[in-house]
């Protein structure tokens, strides 16, 4: 812990200063001190990873919740609803017909393998979007809330989809457009259950004298406990948590907005410590001898991949009075994968796909390539082509 505090303290600092993201620097510090690399970061430290990056995610998210305002959702709303579907569902259904034909596997497995990839990774965007919506840099049109808001529902379809292809493989007796609808239902009752414990810790806060900071530890012990919940249930009824926990900031920004500039104040403070754990633990999960595996033939699917995602996001786009480059900056915005695929690109694997070394290979692959790719392009693109 204290290696990963010092070491990712001075390469965000590096990285800054040579004018690329720190989150960069911190991913590449945990491929280097990873089991991969130099095997610094102990196993004890691993096996709570998961639980550790969820945790810092939960932070990043409550702080983009409370930096959400009505006007700019109202401002963006057929886009948005087209940008969390649209472009993941384009580059999911390109991957899966180009690799089932590519890689002579499965139409199941590589439909897998398709919306493993499909994912974007809120991890990389959130952070940078709450830069610029801090700086106000393309608030006007209220474009980092535009990305902000889609990339956080993106996931919802492609895990959805991907547990779909998984247990069709399993033989389990699925129902796909039960399976479809669950999508807008596990939407439906994250956002539902955020505003529900937003509403009750309003009451709270109104009633009770409670110091911000322990607000806020309240506000993240509600959020791991919604996430918990997700986990729980999720073989009874869906719940998009993540969401919900958007909408606890927001409901709170909207309802009683002295409390929530003031927690989110506090969080951008705990989100120092928290980024430190998210991207270095990120890093560490990337296996790159694995993703040397997929060769030549897992940088193409992925290239044509982000083609199709990028269409996707030119068509949500239409309409707006975005110019052209920011559009472009939409696109590149969606480019990063990172937080999912390190999640489950391992699952095929464990439960016995054939193939599932391959979906393994290339979903690390697609973090090495995005990932980095994404952080450098919407920080140098985000600076030039937005207006403050």
């Amino acid at each position: 812990m204290g290696i990963i505090i010092i070491l990712g303290l001075l390469v965000n600092k590096l990285f800054n200063k040579l004018g690329l993201p720190g989150l960069l620097g911190m991913i590449l510090l945990g491929i280097i001190i990873g089991p991969y690399g130099m095997n610094i970061i102990s196993d004890s430290m691993l096996s709570i990873s998961s639980d550790l990056r969820r945790l810092a995610l939960i932070i990043i998210l409550l702080r983009a919740g409370l930096g959400i305002k009505k006007e700019t959702l109202h401002k963006i709303g057929v886009p948005a609803i087209k940008m969390s579907c649209l472009p993941g569902v384009m580059e999911g259904i390109t991957i899966m017909f180009l690799a089932s034909y590519v890689l002579k596997i499965s139409k199941i497995e590589s439909g897998m393998l398709a919306f493993i990839i499909a994912a974007v990774s809120p991890a990389v965007i959130v952070p940078q979007m709450l830069d610029f919506i801090q700086r106000k840099k393309g608030a006007t049109k209220g474009i980092p809330t535009l990305i902000l808001a889609g990339a956080s529902i993106d996931d919802v379809f492609a895990i959805t989809l991907f547990t779909t292809f998984l247990g069709l493989y399993g033989g389990k007796n699925i129902s796909i457009p039960i399976k479809i609808l669950e999508i807008p239902l596990s939407i439906i009752l994250g956002i539902l259950l955020g505003l529900i414990c937003g509403i009750i810790l309003i009451k709270i806060f109104k009633k009770y004298h409670i110091r911000d900071t322990k607000k806020a530890l309240i506000l993240i012990a509600i959020a791991i406990m919604l996430t918990t919940l997700e986990e729980s249930l999720k073989n009874i009824i869906p719940i998009a948590s993540l969401l919900g926990v958007m909408t606890i900031g927001f409901i709170l920004l909207e309802k009683y907005p002295k409390v929530a500039n003031r927690l989110s104040s506090k969080f951008n403070k705990i989100w120092v410590f928290a980024e430190l754990l998210l991207f270095v633990l990120i890093g560490a999960q990337v296996n790159i001898y694995v993703a040397l595996n997929s060769g030549i033939l897992g940088l193409f699917i992925i290239a044509i991949g982000l083609l199709a995602r990028s269409i996707g996001v030119l068509i949500s786009v239409a309409g707006t009075n975005f110019n052209w480059r920011e559009k472009l900056f939409c696109v590149i915005a969606y480019i990063p994968k990172a937080t999912v695929q390190a999640a489950i690109g391992a699952v095929p694997l464990a439960a016995g796909v054939e193939s599932g070394e391959l979906i393994l290979a290339i979903a690390v692959l697609s973090i090495i390539v995005t990932a980095p790719l994404g952080a450098f392009g919407i920080k140098i693109t985000g600076e030039k082509w937005l207006a403050e």
